[in-house]
């Protein structure tokens, strides 16, 4: 048998016995990227309920992904008590719980719409989803060959693109769709009745996310899934730290930069896409062109996964992230259409991101996977802070200067990517 058929078998007893439960896998991603941006819908909806500025609005993204930093490392022992299995579970259990709790945030009888309590709810819904990042990230990589886990992880996340492409639509039909204010602007006016009413407009989306993400938490219990090792082999890897392994520390870094940058673009997308040199569109239009940037990324990841399989990994990385920094350059200089359509563009350079940094980062980790993905969830806290310095930015030199900073995170990733070409750079530290 010649390589070529040797790599088609290879891949073809990868998908027959790991298919079913990559299969299961993809439900989990689809779910979670579609509870994370519809957090941008939420973002406009509640500055306008409770007329907010840019920092205040963005202590959403700052409560919803600090989350990750505080239960990251918890999740990873909660894998090595229950397994991944178990704690897939737990993690979707208490995602429904965070959703639930948007039922009281948005008031219930005598109580008004609570700020307080809606970030309560975030929080929540970020810790189940961290449990969740923790386990279901590594156990994809793990489900086959070493050298196809970027590609692997890329087709996965295409499913958590297909999530943050409906998410959007879903928010902007049911919720904003809804409000009473007719568009999303600063200093928007909202009266105590009007804000009653857009706040309640939440609740019942919510519900039903909530009861989908219990019974998929059933279903995932009945479900046989392979059992993969958490504990070490010999006394070496008992002996191995994370700070050996350099790649992982620069790809902590770099997953904390870009996930910054993506969730700071998704949260200003419809402030910015309503802006005058853009465009007079509405809030709820704007949330459909919400949706061609999360679309974009669903896109890239179904391409990256094929191409990665040919092309090395860190090269297509160093690519997407050069592009990804023009093109917000263009939009910042530029207007009307193409200012909008290089944003938009952003989300497919996005694309393989996330997926790719992730694997490049626990190569060769083995027994600390489980630890060197809990370091890299942590990471995600970037989405916490750099949305609340793109505020603060937007609200003292002006929304489009702002943007500067997401081309900073472009630059750094690029250099990861550079770094992460060097196969030596997986190996321990001597």
């Amino acid at each position: 048998m010649d390589l070529t058929s040797s790599s088609a078998a290879t891949r073809s007893n990868t998908a027959g016995k790991y298919g079913a439960a990559l299969s299961v896998l993809a439900t989990l991603f689809f779910m979670w990227g579609f509870c994370t941006v519809l957090n941008d819908v939420l973002v406009a909806h509640l500055k306008a309920v409770f007329a907010m500025n840019y920092v205040q609005t963005m202590l959403i993204q700052f409560v919803f992904f600090t989350s990750y930093f505080l239960f990251a490392i918890p999740a990873a022992r909660v894998i090595e008590w229950l397994g991944y299995k178990g704690a897939i579970i737990v993690g979707l259990a208490i995602m429904g719980c965070g959703c639930l709790l948007f039922i009281p945030a948005a008031g219930l009888l005598a109580f008004p719409p609570s700020y307080p309590v809606f970030l309560s709810a975030f929080f929540v819904l970020a810790g189940g989803i961290t449990l969740l990042q923790v386990a279901a990230n590594p156990y994809v990589a793990a489900l086959g060959a070493e050298k196809t886990a970027s590609s692997r992880l890329n087709l996965v996340q295409a499913f958590n693109s297909v999530g943050t492409v409906l998410a959007p639509m879903f928010g902007g039909l049911l919720i904003l769709s809804r409000s009473t204010t007719g568009t999303v602007s600063a200093g928007t006016a909202v009266t105590l009745p009007q804000r009653l009413a857009d706040a309640q407009a939440v609740q019942l989306p919510y519900l039903f996310v909530a009861v989908v993400l219990f019974v998929l938490a059933g279903l995932i219990w009945l479900t046989r899934l392979p059992v993969l090792s958490t504990q070490p082999r010999n006394a070496q890897e008992a002996r191995d730290t994370l700070w050996r392994h350099r790649l992982l520390v620069l790809g902590v870094v770099a997953i904390f930069l870009y996930v910054g940058a993506e969730v700071t673009i998704g949260s200003f997308l419809i402030s910015y896409s309503t802006s005058p040199h853009l465009s007079a569109m509405t809030s709820t239009e704007a949330a459909k062109h919400l949706s061609y940037y999360w679309g974009g990324a669903m896109i890239g990841r179904f391409a990256g996964a094929a191409v990665m399989r040919r092309v090395s990994p860190s090269k297509i990385l160093a690519a997407n992230c050069m592009a990804a920094a023009c093109l917000v350059v263009v939009s910042m200089l530029a207007s009307g259409a193409l200012a909008m359509w290089a944003i938009l563009l952003v989300g497919l350079c996005n694309s393989i991101m996330f997926p790719t940094i992730f694997t490049l980062a626990i190569r060769g980790l083995g027994p600390l996977t489980g630890r060197g993905s809990a370091a890299l969830v942590m990471a995600i806290c970037g989405g916490a802070v750099l949305p609340l310095i793109q505020g603060a930015l937007a609200d003292t030199v002006g929304l489009t200067v702002s943007f500067a900073m997401p081309v900073l995170c472009y630059v750094y990733i690029w250099f990861f990517a550079m770094r992460s070409r060097d196969d030596r750079m997986a190996a321990v530290a001597q």
